[in-house]
């Protein structure tokens, strides 16, 4: 006769050996078509909060692309500037980014995809500073900063 421990104990490894033999079965009815999205979570210092980042958000953020607009400015100012034929078309195409690559290497900036804000600067296309409040405080460029004086000057912007 066998005592009540060892009993229980053939038939914990009983189980075991039953579980360990019904895992390739159970593994091969999960869907293998499906990736999970991978994310990660952090915890705030001072908070119980969970913030989950997920991949590939940051794709979103950010300027996706140049506005029809905002091209056809810039495509005019480099067809002023002799670095592009023809006429403004509004798309942001292959013949616009070379233009303003070269545009843009041509000045000693780096050649990258968007346009750096200094080449706007340069092609007049820069931020518009008419409507300052205090344009002789402001750090805007000496041509621009010259343009705001004489309209001080001429009261057409009051101090």
């Amino acid at each position: 006769m066998r005592s009540p421990l060892r009993t229980a104990q053939l038939v914990i490894v009983m189980f075991c050996l039953a579980l360990l033999a019904a895992m390739p079965a159970l593994a091969s009815t999960r869907k293998t078509s499906h990736k999970p999205t991978k994310t990660s979570v952090k915890y705030s210092r001072h908070s119980k909060t969970k913030h989950v980042a997920r991949r590939g958000a940051w794709k979103r953020h950010g300027q996706q692309g140049i506005k029809e607009d905002r091209a056809r400015d810039i495509q005019t100012a480099l067809i002023r500037e002799h670095y592009l034929d023809g006429e403004a078309s509004g798309v942001w195409d292959t013949r616009t980014q070379a233009a303003m690559q070269k545009f843009q290497a041509d000045n000693g900036w780096q050649t990258k995809v968007l346009p750096d804000s200094r080449a706007l600067i340069k092609l007049g296309l820069g931020p518009d500073h008419a409507g300052l409040l205090n344009p002789e405080t402001a750090a805007i460029p000496a041509s621009a900063s010259s343009a705001a004086k004489s309209a001080v000057a001429a009261g057409t912007i009051q101090r």
